[in-house]
Protein backbone atom coordinates (compact mmCIF):
# COMPACT_ATOMS: atom_id res chain seq x y z
CA UNK A 1 0.00 0.00 0.00
CA UNK A 2 1.25 3.39 -0.75
CA UNK A 3 2.09 5.82 1.83
CA UNK A 4 -0.08 8.55 2.57
CA UNK A 5 0.22 11.57 -0.49
CA UNK A 6 2.56 9.23 -2.73
CA UNK A 7 1.60 8.67 -6.01
CA UNK A 8 0.08 4.92 -6.39
CA UNK A 9 3.11 2.50 -7.34
CA UNK A 10 5.27 4.44 -5.30
CA UNK A 11 7.08 3.11 -2.40
CA UNK A 12 8.81 5.51 0.02
CA UNK A 13 12.39 5.89 0.24
CA UNK A 14 13.42 3.85 3.12
CA UNK A 15 16.30 6.58 3.73
CA UNK A 16 14.12 9.49 3.90
CA UNK A 17 14.40 9.17 8.02
CA UNK A 18 18.28 9.62 7.77
CA UNK A 19 18.51 12.84 7.01
CA UNK A 20 16.38 14.45 9.93
CA UNK A 21 18.90 11.93 12.13
CA UNK A 22 21.54 14.01 10.57
CA UNK A 23 19.89 17.56 11.17
CA UNK A 24 19.19 16.97 14.88
CA UNK A 25 22.65 15.33 15.64
CA UNK A 26 23.97 18.72 14.23
CA UNK A 27 21.77 20.69 15.71
CA UNK A 28 22.54 19.18 18.93
CA UNK A 29 26.10 19.25 18.64
CA UNK A 30 25.89 22.70 17.91
CA UNK A 31 23.83 23.52 21.24
CA UNK A 32 26.47 21.44 23.28
CA UNK A 33 29.39 23.64 22.39
CA UNK A 34 27.59 26.59 23.03
CA UNK A 35 26.94 25.15 26.24
CA UNK A 36 30.22 24.35 27.18
CA UNK A 37 31.34 27.48 25.50
CA UNK A 38 29.20 29.05 28.62
CA UNK A 39 29.85 27.04 31.25
CA UNK A 40 33.80 27.26 30.83
CA UNK A 41 33.47 31.16 30.34
CA UNK A 42 35.27 31.24 27.33
CA UNK A 43 33.96 34.21 25.85
CA UNK A 44 36.08 36.26 28.30
CA UNK A 45 39.37 34.65 26.74
CA UNK A 46 38.08 36.20 23.48
CA UNK A 47 37.67 39.93 24.68
CA UNK A 48 40.65 42.08 23.65
CA UNK A 49 40.30 44.00 27.14
CA UNK A 50 40.03 41.02 29.38
CA UNK A 51 42.89 39.74 31.41
CA UNK A 52 42.87 35.77 32.20
CA UNK A 53 44.76 33.72 33.93
CA UNK A 54 44.66 29.65 33.67
CA UNK A 55 46.87 27.10 35.37
CA UNK A 56 47.05 23.34 33.46
CA UNK A 57 48.63 20.56 34.95
CA UNK A 58 49.01 17.29 32.58
CA UNK A 59 48.61 13.80 33.27
CA UNK A 60 52.26 13.69 33.83
CA UNK A 61 52.44 16.48 36.53
CA UNK A 62 53.66 19.03 34.15
CA UNK A 63 52.06 22.73 34.77
CA UNK A 64 52.19 25.56 32.97
CA UNK A 65 50.95 29.15 33.74
CA UNK A 66 48.93 30.76 30.85
CA UNK A 67 48.43 34.39 30.97
CA UNK A 68 46.77 36.50 28.61
CA UNK A 69 46.56 40.25 29.03
CA UNK A 70 44.59 41.90 25.73
CA UNK A 71 45.48 40.90 22.97
CA UNK A 72 48.69 39.30 24.21
CA UNK A 73 49.68 35.65 26.00
CA UNK A 74 52.06 34.14 27.52
CA UNK A 75 52.86 30.57 28.17
CA UNK A 76 55.05 30.19 31.26
CA UNK A 77 56.20 26.32 32.13
CA UNK A 78 56.79 25.44 35.91
CA UNK A 79 59.90 23.29 37.27
CA UNK A 80 60.98 21.98 40.15
CA UNK A 81 64.34 23.10 39.54
CA UNK A 82 65.44 25.76 42.19
CA UNK A 83 66.58 28.79 40.66
CA UNK A 84 68.94 31.84 42.26
CA UNK A 85 69.47 35.20 41.20
CA UNK A 86 68.05 39.17 41.92
CA UNK A 87 64.41 39.74 41.81
CA UNK A 88 61.25 41.61 43.19
CA UNK A 89 58.35 40.02 45.64
CA UNK A 90 55.33 39.83 43.50
CA UNK A 91 53.01 38.33 45.91
CA UNK A 92 52.12 35.20 47.38
CA UNK A 93 50.42 31.64 46.96
CA UNK A 94 48.27 29.55 48.91
CA UNK A 95 47.52 26.10 48.58
CA UNK A 96 43.62 25.22 50.36
CA UNK A 97 42.49 22.36 51.13
CA UNK A 98 40.81 21.19 48.21
CA UNK A 99 44.17 21.40 46.76
CA UNK A 100 42.92 24.90 45.04
CA UNK A 101 46.28 26.99 44.49
CA UNK A 102 45.40 30.86 45.45
CA UNK A 103 47.90 33.83 44.17
CA UNK A 104 47.74 37.35 46.56
CA UNK A 105 49.47 40.07 44.93
CA UNK A 106 51.41 42.31 46.75
CA UNK A 107 49.72 45.79 47.42
CA UNK A 108 53.30 47.71 45.87
CA UNK A 109 53.60 47.83 42.57
CA UNK A 110 56.89 45.91 41.46
CA UNK A 111 60.35 48.93 41.30
CA UNK A 112 62.84 49.29 38.43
Amino acid sequence: MPAHGAAPGQDEDPLAGIANLFDVSVAFIVALLIALFALFSAGTLLDQDSRVTLIKQSEDGEMEIITKEGAQIKVQKVTDQTLSGRGTRLGTAYRLANGQVVYVPDDEPPSN
